[in-house]
């Protein structure tokens, strides 16, 4: 008798112990301490004072282009004294994130590796991404209802290449929150689902966890929403970078790590040996030619070579085995860049099912508003247009979400770019959408490593991957690197707070990029006290530089004013200033405008109009850097220009000059095509109203044009 009223006692008192452990783990889980990459303190310590003087961080300097171009014909030569320690282990074509990616991996691994880029780093695809670092939720999606062990194994892989991707580069990347509007009951327990499933699935590797809000706390974190169809909002996290950024630090960084690194070197032809397998590569400098000089070719010689040209992957394989079926299936992606005030500044927002199905994301980006992206069957060239139909269809897709009286228009358009992603083709799909962003790792019998497909967050699982495969097929041998550069500037061995150990395997995982190790979220506050910067410059080159922002400040003009003291900006809408134009120059190889104004700073993905204004000062900034002509700078304002035309520059623009944009033609040119471009609304009404009202009495205190004219 007793034991039965024990047991009965017993048992609800351990179902209920079950029941509180099980919620106690799961606010464990969900509120647990959690180590946000970037919010630690910095490796490095703040420089201080010696003697009343600023001691400035003692960074190693990175071999010059001219150095480089040296090492890549020392190569080259064929001579008595050569010897296979001139012979580069791995060449690798293409200078964006895969293949910038791949020779830091090379080269951490001890291998001799050189990068050559046609045109500059990201200068195609790298630099035209959505700016996430994420796992990819409608992947996830797809890989549940198409039961698509594929799918979820990108996903998988992206979660935790995510995660690297933050620790790595603190500086150039941060977490997003990211709202999904649940605008139906039905959604509410369905998102909560996916997203939790997507917190599930990230698992150590994620950070913060998703969460539900009420159509009130949704409007307050999103007050451009629609009111009348919203009903909740579940938000989840991912990662946002500078893309172009990023893939300019990885090259840096490959090449203080030893390899040689060269924008604006073009391939025209591969070499093989007498049995046919491939030994080099024939290489031409494209910049001697913009200055009116001669352009030879010359010849390298490589134990493996490596294509990592993304939409162009086929051109090269093509000049290996020009018979070869094609494998890439290009991909429009159309951005457009709006004004910060169509979002918060610390809050995303994705559309899961537009008008025809695609996903477009709505977010913030240095201080402005990205919108996209489309995803279309397109064809490669070099620099791609966004068409009208495209830019349109996003605002259209826009207006749905945001409140009414929040008026969407053409002219709110600043910039706009088309990337084209090198997705790799499955036979039995049709729809690019449904193609796979997987990479795929080839090698031809003659020897050319191919990696294509791929997205930015997963580059440096493909760069392994690739190197992996280098070093198997071409028979290479990795090495301890017993000389570690002294990439964080302290002197001494270097190694700070990496934790990775050169032993001739991948360490890219914790590989810190320059940049990384002196970065913390107060160091602007330094730069503020140190150099006399203004705020929102100081913020900006931290987060653009990391700790290399001390040599950006250094390089800076005095202003000759009481506050700020140094940076004189190229642009009065933004924080990019004159140091960071001989930055670029000195330390990141810029070799034309469009290299500083699209990919050292971000001004023409920002702001169109706002870079064709910056021109004159960058070109003339560059020529004194550079030794320019006057031939050589009209050739810039050409090229320039034309390349604006393609990150959605006014039509009514291309045609001025410089001496036109100097004197404000622009201003001018964009005030009237607004007036007749927009539609006439409650505004204009106003306007006529008050101006037909107004009495004609003359203002005192104003006077009449003619009598300021005397």
């Amino acid at each position: 008798m007793a034991a039965r009223h024990s047991r009965r006692f017993l048992r609800p008192l351990l179902y209920t112990s079950a029941a509180a452990a099980a919620g106690a783990g799961v606010l464990y889980i969900s509120y647990r301490p959690r180590n946000i990459p970037g919010s630690e303190g910095p490796a490095v310590p703040p420089p201080g004072y010696r003697e009343g003087k600023l001691i400035p961080p003692s960074f190693p300097l990175i071999k010059s282009r001219a150095e480089q171009i040296q090492d890549l014909r020392r190569s080259a030569a064929q001579t008595d004294s050569s010897s296979d320690s001139d012979v580069y282990d791995l060449l690798v074509i293409g200078g964006g994130a895969t293949g910038s990616g791949i020779a830091l991996d090379a080269a951490t691994r001890g291998l001799k590796v050189a990068v050559v880029e046609r045109d500059d780093f990201s200068a195609g695809t790298s630099s035209k991404s959505t700016k996430l670092v994420h796992g990819g939720v409608r992947y996830l999606e797809k890989a549940v209802w198409e039961l698509d062990y594929d799918q979820y194994k990108l996903v998988k892989e992206a979660l935790r290449e995510r995660k690297y991707f933050l620790n790595t580069a603190p500086h150039l990347s941060q977490w997003l929150p990211i709202m999904v509007p649940v605008q139906k009951w039905w959604q509410a327990p369905y998102f909560w689902l996916g997203t939790k499933a997507y917190d599930f699935l990230a698992g150590s590797e994620g950070i913060e966890t998703s969460y539900f809000l009420t159509k009130s706390k949704a409007l307050d974190a999103f007050p451009m929403l629609r009111k009348d169809n919203v009903i909740g909002a579940m938000v989840y996290y991912d990662g946002a970078h500078n893309d172009s950024r990023m893939n300019v630090s990885l090259a840096m960084t490959a090449a203080l790590y030893g390899s040689t690194v060269v924008n604006h070197m073009e391939v025209t032809g591969l070499t093989k040996d007498a049995s046919g397998k491939l030994n080099g590569a024939v290489l031409r400098d494209m910049i001697p030619g913009k200055d009116g000089k001669s352009t030879e070719e010359f010849t390298i010689r490589a134990k493996g070579i490596i294509n990592a040209t993304g939409p162009f992957t086929d051109s090269i394989r093509k000049m290996d085995e020009p018979d070869v079926k094609e494998i890439v299936a290009p991909s429009a992606g159309v951005h457009v860049i709006l004004p910060g005030y169509y979002s918060p500044s610390d809050m995303g927002l994705i559309d899961p099912s537009t008008s025809d199905g695609r996903v477009i994301f709505f977010l913030p980006w240095h201080g402005n508003t990205i919108a996209g992206t489309t995803d279309a069957p397109s064809e490669i060239t070099p620099h791609p247009e966004p068409s009208e139909k495209d830019i349109n269809w996003i605002l259209s897709e826009l207006r749905n979400y945001l409140a009414p009286d929040i008026t969407v228009n053409r002219s709110d358009v600043l910039a706009a770019w088309s990337g084209i992603r090198p997705l790799v083709r499955d036979p039995k799909k049709e729809r690019s959408e449904a193609l796979v962003r997987n990479h795929l790792i080839s090698v031809s019998p003659s020897g050319l490593l191919t990696c294509a497909g791929g997205k930015w967050t997963t580059y440096r699982q493909m760069a392994e991957e690739a190197v992996d495969e280098a070093i198997s097929s071409f028979r290479l041998e990795t090495r301890e690197k017993s000389e570690v550069p002294d990439i964080s500037g302290v002197g001494g061995s270097g190694l700070v707070s990496d934790g990775a150990v050169l032993d001739g395997s991948c360490q890219t995982h914790q590989v810190r990029l320059i940049g990384a190790h002196g970065y913390s979220k107060t160091l602007f506050i330094n730069l503020i006290q140190h150099y006399g910067l203004e705020t929102d410059v100081a913020k900006h080159l931290t987060t653009s530089y990391g700790d290399r922002a001390w040599q950006v400040a250094a390089l800076s003009s005095p202003t000759n004013a009481r506050f700020p003291v140094r940076g004189n900006r190229i642009s009065t809408l933004y924080p990019f200033i004159d140091g960071e134009i001989r930055y670029a120059i000195r330390h990141e190889y810029a070799q034309t405008a469009v290299d500083v104004i699209a990919r050292r700073t971000r001004l023409a993905f920002l702001n169109a109009e706002a870079a064709l204004e910056a021109l004159p000062s960058v070109i003339d900034l560059m020529g004194e850097e550079l030794h320019w002509n006057d031939k050589r700078k009209d050739l810039e304002w050409k090229e320039s220009v034309q390349f604006l035309s393609s990150m959605g520059l006014s039509k009514s623009l291309l045609g001025l000059s410089r001496k036109e944009v100097e004197r404000g033609r622009v201003t001018e040119l964009d005030d009237a095509e607004r007036k007749t471009s927009r539609l006439e609304g409650p505004a204009d009404i106003l306007e006529r109203d008050v101006l037909s009202t107004t009495p004609t009495t003359p203002n005192p205190l104003v006077r009449p044009e003619s009598e300021a004219n005397k």
